[in-house]
């Protein structure tokens, strides 16, 4: 058939055409990019900005406390005690702090623990410059420091809720995440710079400390945020309402189960000084960062994240995944191979991440937040501490490849099994899930 199309209208419809595979282009990178909207909400990007400042700054620390320990102690053993002095505190502060910020200002529990947080980094920071070279006294003040960020990370997450719209939560998660994970990039790499100079370790807690003041400022910015409901009893008695909460819902407890396992069987952290050590002869800095390293490439390619459903049966392949990726850098002998296998695993435990901390925040009343997000803060706190303490112990008295890959294979079967045996977190839908309140901005 001839056509009888005008050169013009010809060229307007290629003109079109083109337009139109663009814009469906730009439509499907949009589908995958990082989700930037609640970026449009002042207060959430101050706290955004504060937390990512704060982020590199707790990472200079997290790196230098196990590096410090480990050149004092040369013992792994130490290292992974550093998680356990760090451990108890979490489980206290986490869980009552989280009971605090349901019934208080949440801006003034935040910007009080922070403040806590701020006094041990220059407290760390003055034993060194003293030269006190005392273990105990460290593992003291990471107990301390414990504290203080279990109650600051169980109120921030309590505050997001309520600063940005419900159905952008997910995305607000993603970019929290994401944020933290680019710290947890900078930091490590940083801190394997710092260390290694003469002084590196006053060098390395001084630069937390002056980096923490940004969140102080972005806290101390904060509106006030008092609750919205009337928790029915105090203290203990409203932790325990939070633990009965989450035992009576197998979907919030299925998801907690599954990052316990995944931090308490296969995290790695405190095996790293050792494997950079005795096995990749230096590249410590590199190890510590790896993971997040991943997370970053995760979350800047998270646009699909929100639009799953089926949130549990993501949830296990997320967490499944990084058992996977952690299982294969154990048997690495070469540092670029660890480091991208550890960047697998970190890309997985972003995903991982975004679905508890979504499921749990729109599963639950506002009255119930703090309390939530404190037993949500013990478990993504408190279980790599406890794999410090599991994955240290392991490696005095085994060896660094079972330590490191063995017991992950471990999680991989617990994962996969506790999945499929609690069926009503397999076939959790987001669509079915009613919302429990209006508390949102």
């Amino acid at each position: 058939m001839t056509s009888t199309d005008s050169p013009k209208k010809t060229e307007q419809k290629k003109t079109g055409q083109k337009a139109g595979r663009g814009e469906g282009r730009t439509g499907r990178l949009r589908q995958v990019a990082l989700d930037t909207r609640p970026l449009a909400i002042p207060v959430y990007r101050r706290v955004l900005v504060g937390q990512g400042a704060s982020f590199i700054g707790t990472m200079v620390t997290g790196v230098t406390i196990p590096v410090q320990i480990y050149a004092l102690s040369h013992s792994s053993f130490y290292v992974g005690l550093a998680g356990l002095a760090g451990f108890v505190p979490i489980v206290v502060f986490g869980l009552y702090g989280g009971a605090i910020a349901d019934r208080v200002d949440r801006r003034k529990l935040y910007l009080w623990s922070s403040l806590v947080t701020w006094a041990v980094t220059l407290a760390l920071l003055l034993q060194t410059l003293l030269d006190l070279r005392s273990v105990p006294l460290i593992l003291t003040l990471v107990a301390v420091q414990g504290a203080g960020f279990a109650t600051s990370s169980s109120t921030r997450g309590a505050i997001i809720p309520r600063i940005v719209p419900r159905e952008l939560v997910p995305a607000a998660n993603t970019l929290n995440f994401t944020v933290g994970n680019v710290g947890q990039v900078a930091g490590p790499l940083v801190a394997g710079v710092l260390v290694d100079l003469p002084h590196g370790f006053a060098y390395a807690y001084g630069a937390d400390a002056l980096l923490f003041t940004i969140s102080l400022y972005s806290t101390f910015r904060l509106p006030s945020i008092k609750p919205v409901g009337d928790s029915a009893r105090r203290g203990l008695l409203a932790v325990f309402d939070g633990l009965r909460f989450i035992g009576g819902n197998p979907v919030l407890l299925m998801s907690f189960g599954l990052d316990i396992a995944a931090m308490v069987l296969a995290m790695p952290r405190a095996l790293f000084p050792e494997a950079a050590a005795a096995r990749f002869h230096g590249g410590v800095g590199l190890l510590y960062a790896s993971i997040a390293i991943g997370s970053v490439v995760g979350g800047l390619c998270s646009g699909w994240i929100g639009r799953i459903r089926r949130q549990g049966v993501a949830l296990t392949c997320a967490v499944t995944g990084w058992g996977i990726a952690i299982t294969l850098a154990g048997f690495a002998h070469t540092l670029w191979l660890a480091v991208l296998l550890l960047a697998v695993a970190g890309s997985a435990d972003l995903v991982s991440s975004v679905y508890r901390q979504t499921i749990l925040q729109t599963y639950a009343p506002d009255e119930m937040r703090g309390r939530m997000q404190g037993v949500f803060t013990v478990v993504v706190a408190g279980g790599p501490r406890l794999g410090d303490l599991r994955a240290g112990a392991m490696a005095a008295t085994t060896s660094l490849g079972i330590a490191w890959s063995g017991s992950a294979m471990l999680c991989i079967v617990l994962v996969i099994a506790g999945a499929l045996v609690v069926r009503p977190f397999w076939r959790y839908d987001t669509r079915a899930a009613a919302p429990q309140d209006a508390g949102g901005a």
